[in-house]
């Protein structure tokens, strides 16, 4: 009886087709219910022949597909025909409303059919996205384990090259090794998500904690949204290393965010770095930042002033239901 009713749950929500027996006694199930429906409607209104049998065709076609649904509508006009509850005998009158019933049984199991074909489409489509997302998945987590051995060979061959200099060591160590964890802080939001003080600090980690001050409340950010500003930040960051503020001995960088409503503000503030006396052709990393959260129905405003970089980041922090 368990397996009969979970053929029948698959069959009626599309996701395995019944068998022909069930098909066949859910139709005829049908049927009857339409007829003991029609017996009762005729001790009140005898001439009521065929619309019982209409809803009897729909969850047969619902259920067994169009062929089932046709035999329903095609044993339902002949009992409509055929049955009598009173007096009444058939008559042209009622061959009409058989032609009528027949038509509108027609439409309906086209309409059911259809459907039940739109319904399957959408559970194909459903199907190779998962498998797509489950190998996109499958690749990230790989392309995440070469980095992290590239990075430690990295750091092998650096440290072979410099065990005589362990000033320098001193110097570089730190940086590898957090920027080997940025690499794991990223890995892990992609799942869960991260508060962006920790996310600030494991980008800027790197560059000296002396060299950035950060003002804002505890916030914890969403998947997407934590992604998204790990690698603005990241490319903030090098900018920062390459041309602003990290790359000036007196450099200092100040990023504050505040919180109205569900809308996030990030100031990023960079002083005392070299000035910015022209501003070459806008590159990837430009494009990034002015496109990065427009997901999120924000926006980047970047100002390049004599003290350095100034830069806005605004955007709508997701509901948990949307993370």
């Amino acid at each position: 009886m368990r397996k009969l009713i979970e053929e029948f749950r698959k069959g009626w929500q599309g996701a395995a087709p019944p068998s022909l027996a069930l098909s066949i006694g859910f139709a005829v199930v049908c049927l009857l219910a339409a007829t003991l429906v029609r017996w009762g409607l005729a001790q009140v209104r005898p001439d009521i022949y065929f619309t019982p049998y209409f809803p009897a065709v729909f969850f047969a076609a619902a259920l067994g597909g169009f062929r089932i649904g046709i035999v329903t509508a095609l044993v339902g006009g002949v009992l409509g025909v055929a049955l009598n509850f009173g007096d009444a005998f058939a008559d042209r009158a009622r061959f009409v409303l058989l032609a009528l019933y027949w038509t509108v049984c027609a439409i309906t199991i086209w309409g059911v059919e259809h459907y039940r074909t739109m319904l399957a489409e959408q559970r194909r489509i459903s199907r190779r996205l998962i498998e797509e997302e489950d190998y996109r998945k499958l690749l990230v987590e790989e392309l995440q384990h070469r980095l992290k051995n590239k990075l430690s060979t990295v750091h092998a061959v650096v440290h072979q090259v410099l065990h005589d200099q362990p000033q320098v060591w001193a110097r570089v160590d730190p940086r590898l090794r957090s920027l080997a964890a940025t690499d794991d802080l990223i890995s892990r939001i992609d799942k869960a998500g991260c508060d962006i003080r920790d996310l600030l600090i494991s980008e800027l980690g790197p560059y000296g904690h002396v060299r950035f001050t950060l003002n804002g409340e505890r916030l914890f950010l969403p998947p997407k949204l934590a992604v998204t500003l790990s690698l603005m930040f990241h490319e903030l960051a090098t900018n920062a290393g390459k041309y602003g503020a990290f790359s000036s001995p007196r450099g200092l960088l100040q990023v504050s965010w505040t919180i109205t409503d569900d809308r996030l503000t990030i100031t990023w503030d960079e002083t005392e770095g070299p000035s910015v006396d022209k501003v070459s052709e806008p590159g990837f990393g430009t494009k990034l930042l002015k496109s990065a959260l427009s997901a999120f129905d924000g926006k980047t405003e970047i100002s390049y002033l004599k003290t350095g970089l100034h830069c806005i980041m605004q955007c709508r922090i997701p509901r948990s239901d949307e993370r």
